[in-house]
C-alpha cells in the first residue's frame, strides 16, 4: 500500500449547498479514518485548503476515494506519492486506580 499527500483547494465561493454537505463530509472522513484509508486530514485556518494523507494501491485508487467525498465537486486537487510520512501516533489515555 502506498501513501499519498493530497492538497485540495476549494473552488468558487462557498454556497448553501457546500455548507449543507459539510456534515456528510465529516462523516465520510471519520469512516475513512476508522478504516485506515485516510491517515490525516487538516484544514487551513481560512478554510480554503485541505491536506490529506491517504493509503492506496495507486493514484487512481486515491482519486476514487476522493470522488466518494460529498464536497468532491467543489475540489481542485493535486496528488503526490510519498516516500514516507512521519506522524505522531497518540496512544489512548490510560487511567490509574491509584
Amino acid at each position: 500500500m502506498n501513501e499519498y499527500m493530497v492538497t485540495i483547494r476549494f473552488i468558487n465561493s462557498p454556497t448553501e449547498e457546500f455548507f449543507s454537505l459539510i456534515p456528510e463530509q465529516r462523516a465520510q472522513v471519520n469512516t475513512l479514518m476508522e478504516k485506515g484509508v485516510l491517515t490525516s486530514y487538516s484544514l487551513s485556518f481560512d478554510r480554503s485548503t485541505l491536506w490529506l494523507t491517504i493509503l492506496g494501491a495507486s493514484e487512481e485508487t486515491v482519486k476514487k476515494t476522493l470522488r466518494m467525498m460529498p464536497l468532491y465537486k467543489f475540489m481542485e486537487f493535486s496528488i503526490i506519492e510519498l516516500m514516507f510520512h512521519n506522524h505522531l501516533v497518540q496512544a489512548p489515555m490510560r487511567f490509574s486506580m491509584n
